[in-house]
């Protein structure tokens, strides 16, 4: 799936007023992209240099805007959207998101500066921070946005068992406040690669030669002491180190002389400096070899549909002046990518239906079958696409869809065996017909002659092949419709007494009664057969569903693992520059984490949605009451 894009298109607007606006152009371009996204954004003060480092993300030399003054070129937030680059990622999108140039003077106004840079950091997976010259105190206090992110977003929305909103202090200044844990916020935020432009230094720490990395962690060490120096020191790096555990740096020498700066996008490759092309391309390798899909919380994977909704969630909290909560964004992305999936999967399940249906069936139980492959599909389709359907009301509303679905097929496969029916017994009663007209059933014994010829009529209808399962039924309907006929010759044949006319007729509604009983016990039978159905099923939900939270368990585990790993990086870090009481700390959330994996291995976690599934299909599944609670209950057993 490529999506023909020659250029960037504004997705965010920041209008002169200081208005955030989502573009209908950029959210329809994303609306076409199943794919998973790679989302990469770029953010940092203006005149940086952003753009030129997008474009080559890119794999162009032009693309965002690079301008040539000293004036901030970028407004808002620009999206280009490519096919990714790295074989790694075939199958993926790679989002490319340029912002706008923090503290750009002649905007008077920098209010939307710190929203912008808290956008640039909840759409992406990978968020560069690009700046000039060395890692100094001056870069990290002109990165004050960092520590502005909790005024300006939440985890949590109040009410939802969440702690809201979470300030962050600095080492020495009594660190988070009471009961707040950060690897709330760290679930939802990107990696982060601090891209260090005209560097001019050496590498170098204590007459040794330091990695970039080295350089950055260097450069993020906290100073000790509780003054108000300390504290101002320590802020932005505590709040870098704690929000974005995943840390790459990269440094740049100036890419050519300062003459040829203003048309950097012109210069041939051969026209920059080499160090500077190396170093240009290890960034790109890097970034795309290691940037992962764009990802929520239990690691749902976001498309492009779906990042457009995001974006369109966070930019109209903002607008409203609410603060922007990920928790609510995410549950109102799942309501709308959760209805999405069960429009799917009744799709996917007319589409199986399509292609495996050859109506009508000659048993009901072989209708069921062709029902139940189309339906495992269907479910398929939705465990795929849906997620945080903790009440499973999507769920259920699917199990609704589809015994709908069964029932319109059930009808459509009446009406084809009926019609088949109802065409061979015309066809075959032609003869009988004509007879009847000439009068050849008119004559003394002509009652015996008529039974004689409609049986060798009713055997024929049995030879023809492909009637379905109405047969009995039409056979019936029809034979009741051709009684009248049957008893005026019964009542003219001569040869007859009144006895054994009287015994004839008797004998007829005896037969016609036996018929009726049979295809009222045909139709007992088949509704039994669908209640059982409605037990399959059930299982095969139960089934799918089990499948799919042992898939997000282990996803959770994964995810929890690796938070904990990061923290325990952290808490050996703060030991070895001296920061005790910080690492202290940190153990409480280390051991919330440990708890939560202990909740999240027991067999009540899964458990629980099993109960619920349960109450929703004895709503939506009429007849299905009885059976529900053992079956629930031999599948926990299991569990245990």
């Amino acid at each position: 799936m490529e999506i023909p894009m020659p250029a960037p298109i504004c997705l965010i607007e920041n209008s002169p007023a200081g208005e955030l606006r989502v573009q209908q152009e950029a959210l329809q371009v994303l609306a076409e992209i199943s794919q998973p996204v790679v989302v990469v954004a770029v953010a940092g003060l203006y005149r940086t240099g952003k753009s030129y480092l997008m474009n080559r993300l890119a794999g162009k030399r032009t693309g965002f805007s690079l301008g040539s003054t000293i004036q901030s070129h970028t407004k808002g937030i620009w999206m280009w959207c490519l096919p990714h680059p790295h074989p790694r990622r075939a199958g993926h999108t790679l989002v490319l998101l340029d912002t706008e140039g923090l503290g750009d003077v002649e905007k008077g106004d920098g209010k939307n500066d710190t929203w912008i840079f808290a956008l640039a950091v909840l759409l992406s997976s990978t968020l560069v921070c690009n700046s000039l010259g060395t890692i100094n105190q001056q870069a990290m206090e002109q990165l004050h946005y960092v520590t502005e992110l909790t005024e300006r977003i939440k985890v949590k929305a109040a009410g939802e068992g969440g702690r809201g909103d979470v300030k962050v202090k600095a080492a020495g200044e009594g660190g988070r406040q009471e009961g707040e844990d950060l690897a709330e916020f760290v679930r939802f935020f990107p990696a982060f690669v601090w891209a260090v432009r005209d560097f001019t230094l050496q590498l170098e720490l204590d007459g040794r030669e330091i990695t970039e990395d080295e350089y950055l962690e260097n450069a993020l060490k906290l100073k000790p002491g509780s003054s108000q120096r300390a504290q101002l020191y320590n802020l932005p790096r505590e709040c870098i180190r704690q929000f974005f555990p995943a840390r790459k740096c990269f440094v740049f020498v100036q890419p050519a002389g300062r003459r040829d700066l203003p048309r950097l996008e012109e210069l041939r490759e051969a026209e920059l400096e080499p160090e500077f092309r190396e170093q240009v391309a290890r960034f790109c390798h890097h970034v795309w070899e290691t940037s992962k899909p764009k990802t929520i919380p239990g690691g749902h994977v976001v498309t492009g549909a779906m990042l457009g909704n995001l974006a369109v969630t966070y930019v109209d909290a903002i607008r409203s002046g609410a603060v922007p909560c990920m928790e609510s964004a995410v549950l109102a992305l799942a309501q709308i990518e959760n209805s999405a999936a069960v429009g799917e999967a009744v799709a996917a399940y007319e589409e199986q239906l399509g292609r495996r249906a050859a109506l009508p069936t000659e048993s009901v139980q072989e209708l069921l079958e062709l029902h139940a492959q189309c339906e495992r599909e269907a479910l398929r389709a939705f465990m795929a696409r849906a997620f945080k359907d903790d009440e499973r009301r999507f769920q259920g509303e699917l199990m609704r869809r589809l015994e709908e679905q069964k029932e319109k097929l059930f009808h459509r496969n009446d009406q084809a065996s009926s019609d088949r029916c109802w065409a061979a017994l015309l066809e075959l009663s032609d003869e009988l017909e004509d007879q009847i007209c000439q009068g050849v059933y008119s004559v003394p014994g002509g009652y015996q002659r008529f039974l004689d010829d409609r049986q060798h009529m009713v055997e024929r209808y049995w030879q023809v092949p492909g009637k379905g399962v109405k047969a009995e039924e039409v056979l019936q309907e029809f034979l009741q419709a051709k009684e009248a006929v049957a008893q005026s010759i019964l009542q003219t044949d001569e040869a007859l007494t009144e006895k054994e006319k009287e015994m004839a007729a008797q004998r007829a509604r005896a037969e016609a009664a036996e018929r009726e009983q049979q295809v009222l016990k045909q139709k007992e039978a088949e509704l039994q057969q669908k209640l059982e159905d409605q037990e399959r099923s059930y299982q095969e939900n139960l089934r799918q569903l089990e499948t799919k939270l042992e898939d997000e368990r282990k996803k959770l585990l994964e995810e929890q693992g690796k938070m904990m790993d990061q923290k325990l990086k952290e808490q050996e870090a703060l030991l070895r520059e001296g920061f005790r009481e910080e690492a202290g700390r940190l153990e409480s959330q280390i051991r919330h984490l440990q708890q939560q994996n202990e909740e999240i291995r027991k067999p009540s976690w899964i458990q629980k949605a099993l109960g619920v599934l349960t109450d929703v299909a004895t709503l939506m599944l009429p007849g299905f009451v009885g059976k529900a609670a053992g079956a629930v209950s031999n599948f926990v057993r299991r569990l245990f």
